[in-house]
């Protein structure tokens, strides 16, 4: 296998892993690389020296990073997430890029293991958290920017979260 750096056109970082130089040539003319953090399929690979992954190079892989904290900026606690951004975030100005995409992506990953998707019903679901129909829960979901309106305008509290294409199905 071979490891190979990556970038898409807004400018997030990633690995991906391939058979060859072929096939990593082949994925890219067919249009079948997407970035994981805004599902961008314009993705160039990064100057880098290639990593050969091995049967005994697996086992010095470094220890993947710890769980994000309890107390970290991702929406515990918050009644309600809607998942979808018209655009991909960028990092802020003075901000290294590969650190708030690594953030970002904790915050994810936080928010979808610490949440119950409700889907196209999460306008429904969060009226009946709020008027006491059924237990508060942290949800997320789609809803309409008209549906989001409406939940503002009757006191429930919403926000927009961004949710990469590539982590809205099953999580290996």
């Amino acid at each position: 296998m071979k490891v190979l750096n990556l970038r898409c056109s807004f400018d997030h970082h990633f690995e991906g892993w391939f058979a060859s130089q072929d096939d990593f040539q082949s994925q890219l003319d067919r249009a079948q690389l997407e970035c994981p953090m805004c599902g961008d399929k314009s993705v160039q690979r990064l100057p880098s020296a290639p990593h050969v992954v091995t049967s005994s190079s697996r086992a010095l892989a470094p220890a993947s990073e710890s769980p994000m904290s309890s107390r970290g900026a991702a929406a515990a606690g918050l009644p309600a997430v809607l998942p979808e951004m018209p655009k991909p975030p960028s990092a802020p100005s003075g901000v290294d890029p590969a650190a708030f995409q690594s953030a970002m992506m904790r915050a994810v990953q936080h928010i979808i293991t610490h949440t119950d998707d409700v889907g196209p019903r999460f306008a429904e679901e969060a009226r009946r958290m709020h008027y006491g129909e059924t237990d508060e829960r942290p949800i997320r979901g789609q809803a309409t920017s008209d549906e989001a309106k409406a939940l503002h305008d009757e006191g429930i509290d919403v926000m927009a979260f961004p949710m990469p294409a590539a982590l809205k199905g099953p999580l290996q």
